[in-house]
Parts: C-alpha cells; structure tokens; sequence
C-alpha cells in the first residue's frame, strides 16, 4: 500500500472531512449483498473507520478486523470505535495478507487502487473467503476527471516533475467488467455495476481539500518549497475553473466501481 513517507502524510483528520460522501458508496456497496449470518468480516483498507459504524448496523453480531497499513489511519478507527470490543485492528500492506480462518464477508472501499497490482492480488485475497461467503469491493472509476486528468499534467510538467516519482501516483483503475473477470471462476457467483455520484461541496477550495486528502497526496508530498506552494497556487486555480462554484455549491462528478464475488461452494 503507501509508502513509509506517504504514511507520514496520512491525515485521518483531512480525510474524514468527507466522510459523508465517502461512505455513501460503502453503504450502497453492502446494500447488495444477502449474507443474513455473517460471524467473521474483514475490511481491507478500513482507513479511520468510517465504515465500520455500517459494518456493525448491519452485522451486529459479527467480529470484524480493520486492516490498515497506515498506522494513523488505524489509530484514528481504534480511538473512534473504543467502545465496540468486537472491532479489532491489524497494521498490514493487503499484498501480505494472513488469516487464521476464512472471512463470511471481506470488503474493501476505496482501497485498492493504492495497490498497482490490485488485480493480481484479488486471488489471494479470494482464498480467504468462507464458502457462502463474499468479497465486495468497491474502487473509484473517475480518473478520466479534470481533478485526476489535471493532476497528471500538472505532476508531469516542468519545473515539478523532477521531483515526482510517476510510479507513486495512482495509476487509473480498470472496468467494472474486468474486474468481473478477475473474480469469476467455477464456485463463484459475481455482479458489477457503476454509479456516478455527484457530491455537492462546499469551500473555497473544496475540490482541491477533496484531492489533497487522497489522490493528490503523493505528488504533494513529493515537492519541496517553494515549488509546492506554486504547485498549490496553480492547481487550485485550474480546479476552480473545471468545477465551479454553483448556488448550491460546487459539484463534483465522482464515479465508482462496484463488484462482489460470492461464494457458492
């Protein structure tokens, strides 16, 4: 997952400034599944624990176990789910998983994408899931956006991209049909579908706030001063003018991908 430097950055604070609209998809995500006996869940990349409060309303009876490889990020969900003793929480990268026994339900919302190689690691992730059970994931599809598309001109003009390893930015996700692909397979019973949200924020700079706290964050990281304050000054300008202010707000498109993965036997 991150980096030890992009964990360092890691703001669960910034992050949770959206965390209305960032759960949404979760919630949409679970709404699909029929797992009524659910006993054991893992969340992959569970983050500050926005999710788990739906996890729990959901599954009351369930143990679920948070995975995480940024230590703020955990520390944050374990001091915002104290209460609940069936909530645990393990730092780990997803690539290295391990489980002493299957999960009825493992999930991931928004995670993955970190990953590179996030479609070859959806088979292992797989093998931990008990029959009749289920993986559901879902993966933001907006990267044909402005806010990504301006991102990577940005990243990848002078004077910044001197600075900006390419590999540390997230590279665009794959179509929900794909991904169908990756996790089909005899004994699996899978389902996809996309939804376009689109979230009405508010702010000055309440698209760039959304991007610094997630997607942006390994090319801010990455630029010394003064170049990051250009960098900031001239992005922020060119996101105001691809998403303007409305009288409601401004609205940012956002489309997500969704799959699950049953297990049938």
């Amino acid at each position: 997952m991150l980096s030890a430097a992009q964990q360092t950055l890691w703001n669960p604070g910034d992050y949770l400034n959206f965390a209305s609209e960032r759960t949404q998809p979760f919630i949409d995500l679970l709404s699909r599944l029929q797992l009524p006996d659910v006993r054991r869940i893992v969340d992959l990349g569970c983050g500050p624990g926005n999710g788990m409060p739906v996890l729990r309303a959901l599954w009351p009876q369930a143990e679920i176990l948070g995975v995480d490889s940024s230590e703020q990020m955990l520390q944050q969900a374990a001091r915002t789910t104290a209460s609940d003793t069936g909530i645990t929480y393990l730092h780990a990268d997803i690539r290295d998983l391990q489980l002493d026994e299957p999960a009825d339900l493992i999930v991931s919302n928004a995670a993955l994408q970190w990953i590179p190689e996030h479609r070859q690691v959806l088979p292992r992730i797989q093998q931990f899931v008990a029959d009749g059970g289920a993986l559901a994931v879902q993966l933001p599809g907006n990267f044909s956006a402005p806010s990504h598309r301006l991102l990577a001109e940005f990243a990848g003009a002078e004077p910044y991209r001197a600075h900006i390893d390419p590999h540390s930015l997230l590279q665009p996700t794959a179509e929900v049909s794909d991904y169908m692909l990756d996790v089909a397979g005899e004994g699996w019973d899978v389902t996809g579908w996309e939804t376009r949200y689109h979230h009405v924020l508010s702010g000055e700079d309440p698209v760039f706030d959304w991007i610094a706290s997630a997607g942006a964050r390994p090319v801010l990281q990455a630029l010394p001063e003064p170049l990051l304050s250009r960098f900031v000054r001239e992005y922020k300008a060119a996101l105001r003018q691809a998403y303007p202010p409305t009288e409601i707000g401004t609205i940012l498109p956002f489309r997500r991908l969704f799959f699950i993965a049953a297990r049938t036997g």
